[in-house]
């Protein structure tokens, strides 16, 4: 899952790694990477990946969230913004402002959030606009 190459603007490939912040690791601060991050431990503030965010059971983030795509098992509380898709599975329980492109949710998880979706709003206006010409 984290072992995937990514290629810079100029086709080289660039391997970040993996971030694992462990179960009973507590971090109060700012956490800015270019590679994915686990989370099974706690984070307090505000936390900028380009890359993949996976939050296990275990795992809580209090704060502010930018990123690509995330994968939650755990908690999260404030701000979260994804450029991709924001997946919850049943154990997840976020709260605060949610802006995704795409969402995946499983039976169970708690999402008591407001939330807005970027991407498809195009979509969306055109297949309006489209059925409003043709009545």
């Amino acid at each position: 899952m984290f072992t995937e190459s990514k290629k810079t603007s100029k086709g080289e490939n660039t391997n970040y790694g993996q971030n694992i912040i462990s179960q009973g690791t507590k971090i109060a601060g700012d956490l800015f990477s270019e590679g994915d991050i686990r989370i099974d431990g706690i984070v307090e503030g505000n936390i900028n990946t380009s890359g993949k965010i996976v939050v296990g059971k275990q795992g809580a983030i209090t704060g502010t969230l930018v990123g690509t795509d995330a994968y939650f098992e755990g908690k999260f509380s404030g701000k979260l913004t994804l450029s991709g898709t924001l997946t919850l599975k049943s154990t997840a329980s976020i709260e605060g402002e949610v802006i995704a492109s795409k969402l995946a949710v499983e039976p169970g998880a708690n999402f008591n959030v407001t939330c807005e979706m970027k991407g498809s709003l195009k979509e969306i206006k055109s297949s309006e606009s489209k059925t409003q010409k043709t009545a």
